[in-house]
């Protein structure tokens, strides 16, 4: 048999009966469509979630009071000395150090001129704004200078310098923070928001002054930024032996960007491929309908397999033209599929922006050849079948 013939006999068979064609095609379509789409959107989540991260820089090694503990809590109670504004002023001495951001981080009754509301007060170092890549829209950010004894300054998010002042300009105003007086020295420019947090619905006032308002003797957090002239491991190996020295013991964890960011990975690739597993199983149900069908066309068609073979078809070829017939089918459904899921996501693009979903062609493609194999699979047994009819018991049957 020529392969022209071949194809040929694969197409007839699938368009004889256009409505069951049609009907099984729609089945792995659903299927296909199931497995894109959510891979999709499990691709877009994970991308959004890692230029999220990304956007404070990746060469961050994070400090927090209290070892970490078997259970994955920091175990607090057996901190010897809290993390203070000492331990970041020795840390920013470090070689290859760019820039050390004490942090400490509440809620506060914030008042303007005539407005009033609670919003997240930052206590920071004078370099969080080019540590963690915030810009300044108006005025400046905190001065530089000694982590103690700082001036009264504070810098507004942009939603809190709106909802406070509107559209009049704040700078060298005066805003209560919990009660104390600060002047507004600059207004930040808007960030979004991470993870449900309104970056922009926030106030920086200086470290040491966060520590009086809040009443706290330990930082939550310091974060040091390196310059890539070192990696990550050796710097936190410097990190490690200098807090040791002053703590007389390792009461504090580390935390790198990279490694946030590679465990984030994973678990948001561990995600995508649970949730593409989910929607496998449309696709199972797709390759059930393809089965059911071939195994229909094999008793309608035992007359004509019996003839085949009566002019010299070999069981080989039976084998190839029934498995033929449900890769098309499959094929079918798979492109079908995949032309739902790319309108949808236009129309997802298009009505919902924000929403993080990601055609990629690399997926497209897989999902194709997914589809042909299921078609594959579910045509392996009537294929078998059919090639190991006897020609005349087959003939006999009409």
């Amino acid at each position: 048999m020529l392969t022209s013939d071949w194809l040929r006999w694969v197409f007839k068979a699938v368009t004889t009966a256009r409505l069951r064609s049609l009907l099984t095609a729609l089945g792995i379509s659903i299927g296909i469509a199931a497995v894109t789409l959510l891979t999709s959107i499990g691709e877009g989540v994970r991308v959004y979630l890692m230029d999220s991260f990304s956007q404070f820089g990746t060469r961050i090694i994070a400090i927090t009071p209290g070892k970490v503990s078997t259970s994955g809590m920091p175990n607090l109670l057996s901190t010897i000395r809290p993390l203070s504004l000492e331990d970041a002023r020795q840390l920013a001495r470090l070689p290859h150090v760019d820039a050390v951001v004490p942090l400490l981080q509440g809620t506060a009754k914030i008042e303007g001129d005539v407005y009033t509301r609670d919003t997240d007060v930052y206590a920071v170092g004078p370099d969080m704004a080019r540590a963690w890549k915030f810009n300044v829209a108006q005025g400046r950010f905190l001065p530089t200078g000694d982590l103690e004894n700082s001036r009264y300054f504070a810098v507004l998010g942009s939603k809190v310098k709106q909802e406070l002042y509107k559209h009049s300009n704040p700078l060298g105003s005066y805003v209560r923070v919990g009660g104390t007086r600060f002047r507004v020295i600059g207004v930040m420019e808007s960030k979004g928001q991470l993870l449900g947090f309104d970056l922009d619905d926030a106030i920086y006032i200086p470290a040491d002054l966060g520590m009086q308002l809040f009443n706290k003797e330990s930082l939550m957090e310091i974060d040091v930024i390196f310059r890539e002239t070192t990696t990550s491991q050796q710097m936190s190996e410097q990190v490690r032996e200098l807090l040791v020295r002053r703590h007389g013991d390792e009461d504090f964890t580390l935390f790198t960007q990279e490694d946030m960011l590679s465990t984030l990975d994973n678990i948001l690739s561990m995600l995508k491929i649970a949730v593409a597993a989910l929607g496998g199983i449309a696709l199972v149900v797709g390759g059930v309908g393809v089965l059911t069908i071939m195994t229909t066309a094999l008793k309608e068609r035992t007359p004509e397999i019996g003839l085949l073979r009566a002019v010299g078809c070999t069981r080989r070829q039976i084998l190839w033209m029934f498995l033929g017939e449900a890769m098309l089918l499959a094929a079918m459904g798979g492109l079908l599929g995949i032309s739902v899921v790319a309108f949808m996501v236009i129309a997802l693009n298009a009505f919902a922006p924000g929403l993080p979903v990601t055609l990629q062609p690399a997926y497209l493609l897989a999902s194709l050849l997914l589809s042909c194999s299921v078609g594959l699979v579910a045509g392996i047994s009537p294929a078998m079948h059919a090639a190991g009819l006897d020609p005349i018991e087959a003939l006999r049957s009409e």
